[in-house]
């Protein structure tokens, strides 16, 4: 499986709609929107570079709302239970 995170710059008149409609999209697994330079951060799990491209070009570059993105391949994933208590705040 390949994971990527995908950086969306969108209209901000319709961030909520438009971050639902990416959640929504088949291999998007988690979508948040967030303060910074983006907009909205996309979790996106694919078994190839092709379901990447289908995703990231064909769909969420597709939607009203979105204005830019950035994709983000991850090599790795690491993690700690202290790591995992630390996003874990207020839960």
């Amino acid at each position: 499986m390949l994971t990527a995170f995908v950086m969306i710059s969108a209209d901000v008149h319709s961030i909520p709609e438009t971050a639902q409609a990416v959640a929504d999209i088949d291999g998007v697994t988690e979508v948040y929107s967030c303060a910074g330079d983006v907009d909205l951060i996309a979790k996106v799990r694919v078994r190839d570079h092709e379901g990447l491209a289908e995703v990231v070009t064909n769909r969420i570059n597709r939607l009203q709302g979105v204005a830019h993105t950035t994709t983000h391949i991850a090599f790795r994933s690491y993690a700690s239970k202290e790591t995992e208590a630390g996003f874990a705040v207020g839960e």
